[in-house]
């Protein structure tokens, strides 16, 4: 139980700092967002390699890269996840940026849903009648979205697809998240310095003090919510963790509305309803399971 409740306390402390991270990105409005995108993969890169120096684990480290190196499927899975993970980090940051959070907490509503979809069509896993019907639920609110603006919810869709496909990848990767991590942003640290040095329009560091203690302070941000929630998800069920990662994106619908002023109409709250309920059939549907099996384990 004590195990546990560390669990929900570090699982909290990750999806409360998912959600206020909109907060930061919103600190650098003279940088471009794929500026902040490659700043992001250069200091979380070097973060994670300050964070094994110090946690002592440069061995266990380095056994792990050289068990990924002698597997061709791994290195492509690595290099899979660096991919989805940097589209999805854009995509994120020029959301945000371009004034539009609602949209961004859309993808991360979404996100459980889809990942619900792509177990059954890539991993034939069994969709019950509730996985159906949530799934119906959040397709009605995505369509209802499109009709009500004219315009389909691209940003969300990449976010919530993206990050279900970089979860698939690191399903079938064992390797510890600070490993994964680590190697993630190494793959892309190559075309991120080539970037900043001779494509970015300012140069590498080159803005005023405080932007570039900003733009260091990227990799922690970034890192920080990644590792807890890893040390979460060891002590925790599926099931805590689908309750509690709507936090994510609860808190950024709010700052959306009611901090950064953009517009939510009554048409757009039924859209967010109708994917909401498919949310709570999920949610509901995973709960019983989970009870039925602690049943039948319990006996």
């Amino acid at each position: 139980m004590k195990e546990q409740k560390k669990g929900i306390i570090l699982g909290l402390a990750a999806y409360i700092l998912w959600g206020i991270i909109p907060l930061y990105w919103k600190l650098l409005p003279t940088v471009n967002s794929m500026d902040i995108l490659c700043y992001r993969i250069v200091w979380s890169f070097l973060f994670m390699g300050i964070y094994i120096l110090i946690t002592k684990r440069g061995l266990a480290f380095m056994q792990e890269v050289k068990s990924v190196l002698r597997d061709r499927k791994k290195v492509i899975g690595i290099v899979a996840a660096a991919i989805l993970i940097s589209i999805n980090w854009f995509t994120f940051i020029y959301s945000v940026s371009q004034g539009r959070v609602t949209e961004a907490s859309l993808g991360y509503y979404m996100n459980p849903l889809v990942n619900v979809l792509l177990g059954t069509v890539i991993l034939k896993e069994r969709l019950n009648r509730a996985g159906i019907v949530a799934c119906l639920l959040a397709l009605t609110g995505v369509l209802l979205l499109t009709i009500q603006t004219g315009v389909v919810p691209y940003a969300s869709l990449i976010m919530a697809f993206s990050f279900s496909f970089y979860g698939l990848m690191k399903k079938k990767i064992e390797i510890s998240s600070y490993t994964g991590l680590t190697l993630e942003t190494f793959v892309i640290l190559p075309i991120a310095l080539v970037y900043l040095f001779f494509f970015s329009e300012k140069g590498f560091m080159a803005y005023e003090i405080n932007i570039n203690l900003l733009l260091m302070g990227a990799g922690i941000v970034t890192a920080i919510p990644l590792l807890l929630f890893a040390e979460a998800a060891k002590r925790i069920s599926y099931i805590i963790v689908g309750f509690i990662q709507y936090i994510n994106p609860t808190i950024m619908l709010l700052f959306a509305v009611f901090l950064f002023k953009e517009p939510y109409t009554s048409a757009q709250f039924t859209a967010f309803g109708f994917i909401w309920l498919g949310i709570a059939v999920f949610t509901y549907s995973s709960y019983l399971t989970f009870k039925k099996e602690q049943k039948i384990l319990g006996e």
